[in-house]
């Protein structure tokens, strides 16, 4: 089959961890072909010599937007659309009433979704290799901190369960100082001899910043409720809290360097050099709009179309009188908590922010909400620098805003 044909072969392609289902239709919903190839690379090349008997460019859906399936194609010059998979399983009823699902019976849905509604999607628009290193590092740091929480999370409920003063000597017990005190001292037998001149060496040792003198370290660690565990259970939860440490500790250091790479990574970006010059967006923070933000200009058209991507705007739910507005689920949720982070962190050091939190604050808004208004008014500062390719004036900004209040009034 020629390359003209393309325009009349539509391809589903679900998705799986070792095993993928691929269907082949054309205009009238009619199978083609339909097989499955593995995770692996002949598994790929064979997809891609399957796939080239139909044409070089095809449209093809899949329910993910990334991958290494998802490169192959695009390099093999195919059209790839990414379909949500709550888009995907309410559609299911459209094709089936007996509830039953099989990942051919997907790849079939993908591949006639793609042929009836094939104009409601975008073609994937492939990000630069920088784009796509930057977010990898950024994702894994994320993904290393929310560990990291639920790790800290457990060490912290093991010691108040029998230490609880150890718990609160240092604001972080997950910070290099916290797990350094713990490593030292994992029980309260460990510090029973723990005086004002050894927590003063302990300090210099570990180069601590001495923001709390050593006397007030004490006072910490002796003034919280004494455990009533018995010695025996103590010293199982000693190995617990040395094994916690023992994890913690390479992990915290991996944070660390991963943050130093990203902060000289984004430095070297034009495009950083635009979020970064946004009130308090800071390295990390404008690294993690960038890495989610992407550099294809395509792929957010209008204003309206980003903020949806980043849940900064309600969904509006209406049926003849009944109208009601509620919190947009459905969104990048990466993209969002980075954006909400800037605006939580502007309003600290930019007055058109401060006031417009303090305004829907003032309306009756708690805290989440307000900074959502504030991060959908960031937001089309943010597009439009971004199209623009300018980094952020706030003398133009404010110019800007004071012509729009005059054309208002």
């Amino acid at each position: 089959m020629s390359s003209d044909a393309c325009a009349g072969v539509f391809v589903g392609l679900d998705w799986a961890v070792y095993v993928h289902a691929v269907c082949v239709i054309d205009t009238a919903g009619k199978v083609l072909d339909r097989f499955e190839i593995a995770h692996d690379r002949e598994g790929l090349t064979e997809l891609v010599r399957r796939l080239s008997r139909f044409g070089s460019r095809l449209r093809i859906a899949i329910e993910r937007p990334s991958g290494l399936i998802v490169d192959a194609l695009v390099e093999a010059g195919h059209q790839v659309f990414p379909i949500r998979p709550n888009a995907v399983k309410a559609s299911r009823p459209r094709y089936r009433s007996h509830g039953a699902k099989s990942d051919a019976s997907d790849a079939y849905l993908l591949a006639d979704l793609l042929r009836t509604d094939g104009h409601r999607w975008s073609a994937l628009s492939p990000q630069s290799d920088a784009i796509r290193a930057l977010r990898a590092l950024v994702r894994a740091r994320d993904d290393l901190i929310g560990a990291r929480v639920a790790l800290g999370n457990q060490l912290l409920a093991t010691l108040q369960s029998f230490w609880p003063g150890a718990a609160c000597v240092f604001a972080d017990i997950t910070s290099p100082i916290g797990l350094a005190f713990l490593k030292r001292f994992p029980s309260p037998a460990a510090a029973a001899r723990l005086t004002e001149a050894r927590m003063a060496r302990f300090c210099c040792v570990t180069h601590y910043s001495g923001r709390r003198s050593p006397a007030e370290l004490l006072t910490r660690l002796h003034s919280a409720a004494p455990g009533r565990t018995p010695v025996q259970t103590q010293d199982a939860l000693a190995q617990v809290v040395r094994s916690l440490v023992a994890v913690l500790t390479p992990l915290v250091n991996q944070i660390t360097e991963l943050t130093r790479r990203i902060e000289r990574f984004i430095e070297s970006l034009p495009d950083g050099q635009i979020i970064m010059s946004f009130p308090r967006a800071g390295h990390v923070c404008a690294a993690q709009i960038l890495a989610e933000l992407g550099d294809v200009r395509e792929r957010f058209p209008t204003l309206d179309r980003l903020a949806a991507e980043a849940g900064a705007v309600p969904v509006t739910y209406q049926s003849g009188k009944s109208k009601s507005v509620a919190f947009r689920w459905a969104c990048n949720h990466r993209l969002r908590q980075a954006i909400t982070c800037l605006a939580d962190n502007s309003r600290h050091a930019n007055a058109w922010a401060r006031s417009l939190y303090t305004a829907a604050r003032a309306r009756g808004c708690d805290h989440p909400h307000a900074i959502r208004i504030l991060a959908r008014a960031w937001l089309r500062v943010i597009w439009r620098a971004w199209m623009d390719r300018k980094p952020y004036d706030p003398e133009l900004h404010l110019g800007a805003l004071k012509l729009a209040s005059a054309q208002g009034g």
